[in-house]
């Protein structure tokens, strides 16, 4: 009973504060792992930073002074401490491996990686919904074979080896798309649009494939669901096409839980682009992220871990403030603080069942 109790006084709270303390807990959380991932790294930030070479040659001084300042043989606790509070007033601290502010850094390699993700994301979305829905509306067709196949065999695919095979098939063999990077070698003025449109086309893709084959699958299960239902059943009864009972009936239904897996997979796409990025030499985050694990450049994977979970947190904020919007029928169900989470979604598919039975029996 506490632990209800508990509950039901939060979801009391209004939300403009209980997103506010939810987003701190995340945030400060991911720190802390971040940082305790880092201490139990065998990574030496100083041998790794400096070379074997000039460590061979560095005086005992110079290397003790290096240690102090990448914060080599300090303990968790006390690094943490420093650290936050330094980002408790904005400093997120100096990467090691960038010689620049964290800041700037995640500023620079973000403005770079916002576009590939925001491709991949709409690409993965949409690719999947249309996928999902025609294997669904056509189960155990010839269709619904070849799009399950597809997403199973996609689904087992690492995203390193996509992109590697892309990046010899398209780019080294017929020459279609750029080797890598986002602007053509040795450029040092303005790059064009298209130029950049060529560079990220090729990444984008195959980064979307990480999310296509959970949307397909998903949808078409709905899709089955939704077409088997007796509101479907009544509309083919009328003498409706298969076209128009699956636009009319079958996608008013899909939308709430295909934005929902959307959303839901920000997280997939952007853990995706470390290896995306790496393989298309692409300077995103996910690379720095690389670069900064290699280097134990702690402050800037922290920087990066804190910049992904904001990413992620806003997806998230963004779905459910979305539920509203595409379908106002689902706000009173929402404001019943007792039900659970499964329960609105339950009671939110009644309602969508019994509005499309009334107006189908409004038209017959």
């Amino acid at each position: 009973m506490t632990g209800a109790r508990i509950a039901a006084a939060w979801r009391r709270v209004p939300a403009a504060v209980r997103v506010p303390l939810r987003l701190a807990t995340l945030l400060l959380a991911v720190s802390f792992v971040t940082f305790a991932l880092v201490a139990a790294s065998p990574i030496d930030p100083v041998q790794a930073n400096a070379g074997q070479a000039a460590m061979l040659s560095m005086s005992p001084e110079r290397q003790a002074a290096l240690a102090a300042r990448w914060g080599a043989g300090t303990g968790l606790l006390e690094r943490y401490g420093t650290w936050l509070s330094g980002a408790l007033g904005g400093d997120l601290g100096e990467s090691l491996r960038y010689n620049a502010p964290v800041v700037q850094v995640v500023a620079e390699r973000f403005a770079n990686s916002a576009v590939l993700l925001a491709l991949a994301w709409a690409l993965s979305g949409a690719i999947g919904l249309v996928l999902g829905v025609a294997a669904g509306a056509r189960r155990g067709s010839l269709c619904d074979r070849a799009v399950s196949l597809y997403c199973y065999v996609l689904s087992a695919t690492p995203a390193f080896w996509l992109a590697i095979v892309a990046l010899m098939v398209f780019a080294v063999g017929l020459g279609w798309f750029p080797v890598g990077f986002s602007a053509p070698i040795g450029a040092s003025g303005a790059v064009s649009l298209a130029e950049r449109a060529r560079h990220i086309a090729l990444p984008a893709l195959v980064l979307s494939c990480t999310g296509v084959a959970n949307v397909a699958l998903h949808t078409r299960e709905k899709t089955i669901e939704v077409m088997g239902s007796p509101y479907v059943r009544f509309a083919r009864a009328r003498g409706e096409g298969e076209l128009s009972v699956v636009m009319r009936h079958g996608v008013r239904n899909l939308v709430l839980p295909a934005i929902t897996l959307a959303f839901a997979q920000v997280s997939e796409i952007f853990g995706g682009s470390v290896l995306v990025e790496q393989v298309f030499s692409y300077p995103g985050l996910g690379q720095a992220a690389v670069t900064a694990g290699l280097g134990g450049d702690a402050p800037l994977l922290v920087g990066i871990a804190l910049a992904s979970a904001l990413i992620v947190f806003a997806g998230n904020l963004v779905a459910n403030a979305l539920y509203g919007v595409v379908d106002p029928r689902l706000r009173a169900h929402r404001t019943d603080a007792g039900r659970s989470g499964a329960g609105r979604q339950v009671a939110g598919r009644g309602a969508l069942a019994k509005d499309d039975m009334k107006g189908a029996g409004d038209v017959g």
